[in-house]
C-alpha cells in the first residue's frame, strides 16, 4: 500500500485539480432558479449527513446507494459537456471507470477508477450549484462550509459518522462512491464537492481559475502537514483558504 503521505498528497492534487476543471456556468440553463438560499446546499451537504448518520446510522447504506446510483451519471455529465474539452462522445468513458471500479475494488486500479467517477460528479454538482447561486454568496456558502467543517472536526463530530459512513458498502462488492480514497488515504465526498464548486465559480475567468488550481496545489498539500499533530483534518479549510488568498490578491492587485 502507498504511504500516507504520497496517499493524502494525490487526494489534494485532485482538489487542485478540480479546481481548474468544470466550464463556466450557464445562467440560461438554470436561470429561473436563481436564488442565494441555494448556498446552503454547501453547509447542509456536511450538516444533514453527519446528523442523519448520528441519528440512525442505517441511513449510512442508503447514501452509498444512492451515491452508487447518482454519480456515474453525474460523472457522464461532466465527460460529455462540463468539463473543460468534454465531449458527448466522452461520457461512455463512465462506463469503463465503473468496470474497473467494480472489477477491481480494492486495488489501486479500482481506487483510481473510483475516484475519477467521483471526482467528475462532483464538477457537474459544482457546476450545478455555481449556475443557481449568485457568486457573492457562493463564496460565502465556501467560508461557512469550512467554518463547519472545522467545527466539527475540532469537537470530534464528525469523526464517528465518517467511520460509519466510510464503512458502509452496496451488495455484490459493487464500488463505494459516497467517499474518495487512495492508497492509505480517505477524503470526503464533500471535500472534493467543494473545489469543484470553487473551480466553477473561477471559469467565468479562465487565468483567475488557474491561479485558483495553482494556489489550491500548494495550499491543500500543506495544509496536510496537520497530520503530524492530529488524525483528521478538515479538508474545505484549505479550499476556502485559497478563495481567501485569490481575493487578497485581487485586492492588493486593484489598490496598486
Amino acid at each position: 500500500m502507498l504511504p500516507f503521505w504520497l496517499s493524502i498528497a494525490v487526494l489534494s492534487l485532485v482538489q487542485a485539480a478540480l479546481v481548474a476543471a468544470p466550464r463556466a456556468p450557464s445562467l440560461v440553463v438554470l436561470g429561473r432558479l436563481r436564488s442565494r438560499w441555494w448556498a446552503l446546499v454547501l453547509p447542509l451537504s456536511i450538516v444533514v449527513v453527519v446528523s442523519a448518520i448520528a441519528l440512525e446510522s442505517a441511513s449510512a447504506r442508503f447514501l452509498t446507494y444512492l451515491a452508487l446510483v447518482a454519480v456515474p451519471p453525474l460523472a457522464a455529465a461532466a465527460l460529455g459537456w462540463l468539463v473543460r474539452g468534454g465531449r458527448p462522445p466522452l461520457a461512455l468513458g463512465v462506463i469503463p471507470l465503473f468496470a474497473v471500479a467494480w472489477a477491481a475494488e480494492g486495488s489501486l486500479g479500482g481506487e483510481t477508477a473510483a475516484l475519477a467517477l467521483s471526482a467528475l460528479a462532483c464538477v457537474s454538482l459544482g457546476w450545478l450549484v455555481a449556475c443557481v447561486v449568485p457568486p457573492r454568496w457562493l463564496k460565502l456558502g465556501i467560508y461557512v462550509t469550512a467554518a463547519v467543517d472545522a467545527y466539527l472536526v475540532g469537537t470530534n463530530l464528525l469523526q464517528e459518522p465518517n467511520a460509519t459512513l466510510n464503512a458502509a458498502a452496496p451488495a455484490a462488492d459493487l464500488p463505494r462512491l459516497q467517499f474518495v480514497s487512495f492508497g492509505s488515504a480517505v477524503m470526503g465526498f464533500g471535500d472534493i464537492f467543494i473545489a469543484a464548486t470553487l473551480g466553477a465559480l473561477l471559469a467565468s475567468d479562465r487565468r483567475l481559475q488557474l491561479q485558483g488550481a495553482a494556489l489550491a496545489a500548494v495550499i491543500c498539500p500543506t495544509f496536510d502537514l496537520l497530520f503530524f499533530f492530529v488524525d483528521q483534518t478538515p479538508a474545505t479549510v484549505p479550499i476556502a483558504l485559497t478563495m481567501a488568498a485569490l481575493e487578497l490578491r485581487q485586492r492588493i492587485t486593484s489598490g496598486r
